[in-house]
């Protein structure tokens, strides 16, 4: 696959991946308790950890393979646009904000 639609495709996977907790979060009020207890540090810390991992993942797993199948430029290449194209997504959705707001 071109790096540059593989590129877009990860970034596509982290943004919806963020939309999703994102989600949650803003939905998590009507079904979690409304009083913190010593779990909720926890329970915080360990979904920021899992989602560094399954945005590791999404971004750096097919570059590892590329990398390690002797293709390091297609390597670069790929984490290079998925980066850019997180940016783009980032930058589209805070003039989204702007506007709606």
């Amino acid at each position: 696959m071109d790096t540059r639609k593989q590129g877009l495709l990860q970034a596509a996977g982290v943004t919806l991946y963020c939309l999703a907790v994102g989600l949650f979060f803003g939905q998590a009020n009507k079904f979690l308790p409304k009083q913190d207890s010593f779990l909720t540090p926890i329970v915080v810390l360990t979904l920021f950890c899992a989602s560094a991992l399954i945005c590791a993942l999404i971004v750096f797993y097919k570059p590892y393979l590329l990398f390690f199948a002797g293709k390091k430029t297609q390597a670069i290449e790929t984490v290079m646009y998925t980066a850019a194209c997180i940016f783009a997504f980032a930058v589209i959705g805070l003039i989204g904000l702007i506007i709606l707001g």
